[in-house]
């Protein structure tokens, strides 16, 4: 998407595509008239309590366990600014400009529901943060749910701390004057709205969204290239065989692989070669189906997040009839979730690529010569990119240990019971990347094999990714340096423009 495109929010619901449109391609994000007034509506119920100087949890009272101490008149606005201050004390290396924006905007998307009570300006300078480029520079470790990452954010809009900007990391303050904005004065409530809800962990978990779809496609281009180099037999994605499983994510896959396979000759003459190949090559609708299953509920859980109202407490009603209601939709199981188990089935995915990709370079099951080079002895070939391989896939395995079982009791034992949402999208993320690398070591070790079978016609869909992959990076044929091999596959794998020739190719067939 390009830069001058633009995300409208406020009459229907936001998809993930739309966030990483906004976060990934700079896409500008703004609000219909509808969320604006949504936003006035909830703001006027604020200052109505404020007026009557009614007790209520976040906008006249103190926050956590101080939630009974009564504040007053000026109090309020330094509550605000205070909440950001003190909880802006996250730790650790910054999260990347992509996954700030990513945060902001499921933020703006909560506050557009009109049941925060955050005044419209705040919300219009954290639009002006991400149609200017200014991205706050977030600690990415420190938080059990939310709060020291938007309070990261929210001290931007004061002027403090560092943001990135136009290519450089600089004072929030001098970025905004560059912009012509000036610092945000917050009011009552105001600052815990900038620092509630879930819009970090739902932010990030777009973004593995984006990344977890794209890589599954890959993984079953790069599968069927394993299972040509292999000479797998065929008949285990037979139609009528995978019907009798009918999970929606294997169908899915077998369908690409026979498709992808369509027309190898390869395949064709090793038919009968073997009773049944080993499991890591007959079972890949089974494995990538399932994974593409759990993938497809962790969408359906994280887009649901990103359209519900999160913060605490919420204003509901009108000024003349209202009801504040403390409660708990600020916590992020059902996020927390979908992200370990997604987290889960991007490691399998990445297990399962390390088992091809060890048979393609083992002489004893591959046919092949000995790591996939030409003389080997004394060239080593491929031999140690599958030790990387198999760390990255160790890796994963202790990545895939589920965040949201754990809990700690903060504030005072007012918050007994943590989601760490936050902590499972970022490990999702690792875990994501860790996959990536894995995959981009089987497309080399694949199209390598390929190198020793090209007297005979390769799949449709397979030749086409060989062919897309020696555009970059030439064959193997004496030992090289081979770490930006691995990178330039990597890269390949994020580009989306990538899948569409290879499916251009397939379509051309048809």
């Amino acid at each position: 998407m390009s830069c001058a495109a633009t995300v409208s929010l406020g009459n229907g619901p936001l998809t993930w595509q739309e966030v990483v449109a906004v976060a990934r391609h700079d896409a500008r994000l703004e609000l219909t008239p509808k969320a604006w007034a949504r936003i006035d509506n909830a703001r006027q119920i604020v200052e109505r309590i404020v007026a009557r100087g009614e007790r209520a949890y976040g906008i006249s009272t103190g926050l956590g366990a101080l939630c009974n101490v009564v504040l007053q008149g000026e109090e309020l606005a330094q509550l605000s600014r205070n909440t950001l201050l003190s909880h802006a004390c996250g730790v650790g290396e910054p999260l990347k400009d992509e996954q700030t924006r990513a945060i902001i905007c499921a933020a703006i998307s909560n506050y557009s529901h009109g049941k925060s009570g955050i005044d419209r300006h705040v919300v219009a300078a954290l639009l002006d943060l991400l149609n200017s480029g200014i991205t706050p520079r977030v600690p990415s470790q420190g938080s059990v749910g939310y709060l020291t990452h938007m309070a990261h954010v929210g001290i931007a809009l004061l002027g403090i701390g560092e943001v990135s900007y136009q290519g450089q990391i600089v004072p929030a303050a001098s970025a905004l004057a560059a912009e012509g904005l000036a610092p945000v004065v917050l009011g009552a409530k105001d600052g815990l709205c900038l620092v509630n809800g879930t819009p970090c962990m739902t932010g990030l978990s777009c973004l593995a969204l984006d990344d977890a779809t794209r890589l599954m496609q890959w993984a079953d281009v790069i599968a069927a290239m394993s299972f040509e180099a292999l000479r797998g037999q065929i008949d285990a994605f037979d139609p009528e065989i995978i019907a009798l499983k009918p999970h929606p994510g294997m169908q899915q896959v077998a369908a690409n692989l026979r498709a992808l396979l369509a027309g190898s000759e390869v395949i064709a003459a090793s038919k009968g070669i073997r009773t049944q190949d080993a499991l890591s090559i007959r079972s890949i609708p089974q494995i990538h189906g399932a994974c593409r299953d759990q993938l497809g509920h962790a969408i359906r859980q994280i887009e649901t997040e990103l359209n519900s109202v999160t913060d605490n407490p919420l204003v509901l009603g009108t000024p003349e009839a209202y009801r504040v209601v403390s409660q708990a939709n600020p916590h992020g199981e059902s996020v927390a979730l979908a992200a370990d188990v997604l987290a889960i089935a991007m490691a399998e995915l990445g297990a399962v690529a390390e088992r091809r990709l060890d048979r393609l370079i083992n002489p004893l099951v591959s046919g092949l010569p000995a790591f996939l080079v030409s003389q080997p002895g004394v060239n080593s070939g491929m031999m140690i990119v599958q030790y990387v391989a198999a760390a990255l896939a160790g890796e994963n395995r202790q990545l895939a240990q589920p965040a949201v079982i754990d809990n700690f009791v903060t504030s005072a034992l007012q918050e007994d019971h943590l989601s760490l949402g936050t902590s499972a999208a970022l490990k999702l993320g690792k875990v994501i990347h860790n996959c990536t690398q894995i995959l981009a070591i089987e497309y080399l070790l694949a199209a390598q094999a390929f190198e020793f079978l090209q007297s005979q016609r390769f799949g449709i869909g397979t030749d086409c990714a060989w062919r897309l992959l020696r555009e970059r990076i030439p064959a193997y044929d004496q030992d090289r340096w081979l770490a930006p091999d691995i990178a330039q596959a990597a890269d390949l794998l994020r580009q989306a423009q990538s899948l569409e020739t290879i499916s251009a190719c397939l379509q051309r067939t048809l």
